[in-house]
């Protein structure tokens, strides 16, 4: 099992497009995908559970992957939310 504590770079936060990309990302990987904010948790491959976690700009996620192609999941999650989500406020 792999985690990454990561902040929340895009002004919308992870709401309506930027979800949807990033729960259509996770759903490529056969790996388990968590996000973990605060005492809550979502299956980031379930877009009604990461929408209810209501993570907004600032916020402090815990992303945490479990499975056969673990690496490669977290590595491309991790820089959609650092780097691709951000430049799609612009």
């Amino acid at each position: 099992m792999l985690e990454a504590k990561l902040k929340i770079k895009n002004k919308t936060g992870l709401h309506a497009r930027p979800a949807a990309m990033f729960v259509e990302t996770a759903r490529k990987f056969k790996s388990e995908i968590t996000i973990l904010k605060g005492n809550n948790s979502a299956n980031a491959k379930n877009i009604l559970q990461v929408l209810a976690l209501g993570i907004e700009y600032g916020d402090e996620i815990i992303l945490r992957v479990s499975g056969e192609d673990e690496s490669d999941a977290l590595k491309e999650l991790v820089h959609l939310v650092e780097e691709v989500l951000p430049q799609e406020d612009n």
